[in-house]
Parts: C-alpha cells; structure tokens; sequence
C-alpha cells in the first residue's frame, strides 16, 4: 500500500463564503493557513485544513469605510472573535468513497474552540504529484456560539435577522510530499 502525505498550497486554494440575511447577502473570501491530507493508494484516508480567520475579506461592500466596519464587526466577539482564535480548523475523521473521484468527509470542525462533527461531499481530481478537492460546507454558525442577531435566540429582529447557515465553498490544492517514509 502507498500512502502519500500532500501539504496544502495556500496560495493556490481558496475559500469563498456566503451568509444570508432577510434582506440580501455578503460573501467575501477566507485563507487557508496550512494543512495536509493523506492518500492511501490514491484515495483519500485523513486531513486537516487549518482556517487563518484574520484572512476574512468582504467582497460585496465596496466602500472601504463600509467594508472595514463590518470586517471589525466579523472580527469582534459577536462573530468570529479573531484576537482570541486566530484560527479555525477542519480534522477529518472518516472518508466514504461514494465513486471513483467524490468523497463524503466527516470530521471536526472547530471555530472559537468549540468542535462539532460537520460532513460533506468533495470532489477530488488526483494528478499524482498534486490533488485539487472542491465542494461546499454548510455550517450553523450558532453551534458556534455566533449567535448575532439569530432567530434562535433574538425575538421581534424583522428584516434585521441573519440566517443561521453560512456557505464556504472550497477548491484546495495540495502536492506531494515525498521521503523516505512515503512508501510502505
């Protein structure tokens, strides 16, 4: 059996987010800090994706005073608190193969240091030396204590109410990382 160690490349990954709100949405980007995934044979066995939450870009609100307010607001304790977690990380648990190239991953997903097991399906295309995964995760930011203006929580918010679920849709790549250990 091969196994294959592949490291993340930042820079040729992105994550794109989207939440709702009754009156539209915002989308914007987010980087991935660093990661791994491992492959056994040429399928996919286990990884991890580290999230740089100070990465957090707004795309859809063009003036810049506008823009970094509300990229305050996302960094302050009613969001994502990014002074006290820095980071946000994805371990992957377990891999279903549901065909030759799409996979169901199941894992940990830890904002604000709190964890809940989240699943998704990826696409993976492998070129050997490098593998490029998309697919899209739909989170309730509320299990993440991001409570801001739920209506879970908050009554009478009208047309001020921000849906729960959050999209990030992803395309990552990572390369080979070879020594001596690779083959087993």
């Amino acid at each position: 059996m091969e196994t294959t160690n592949f490291k993340i490349v930042s820079s040729n990954s992105s994550v794109d987010w989207t939440g709702r709100k009754v009156t539209g949405a915002h989308n914007g980007t987010i980087g991935i800090k660093e990661g791994n995934f491992v492959l056994n044979d040429g399928k996919v066995k286990s990884g991890n994706i580290i999230i740089n939450t100070s990465s957090i870009k707004i795309l859809d609100v063009t003036d810049p005073a506008t823009n970094a307010q509300f990229a305050g607001h996302l960094a302050s304790d009613d969001f994502f608190s990014i002074e006290k977690f820095p980071t946000a990380s994805f371990d992957i648990l377990s891999v279903k193969e549901l065909s030759n190239s799409t996979y169901y991953l199941e894992g940990n997903l830890t904002i604000k240091n709190i964890t809940h097991i989240v699943g998704f399906e990826a696409l993976v295309e492998n070129n050997q030396n490098a593998i490029t995964l998309k697919g899209k995760l739909v989170i309730d930011r509320t299990k993440y204590d991001i409570k801001f203006r739920s209506g879970n929580f908050f009554k009478d918010l009208g047309d001020t109410l921000i849906y729960n679920d959050f999209d990030l849709d992803f395309t990552i790549t990572a390369e080979a990382v070879f020594s001596e250990q690779s083959k087993n």
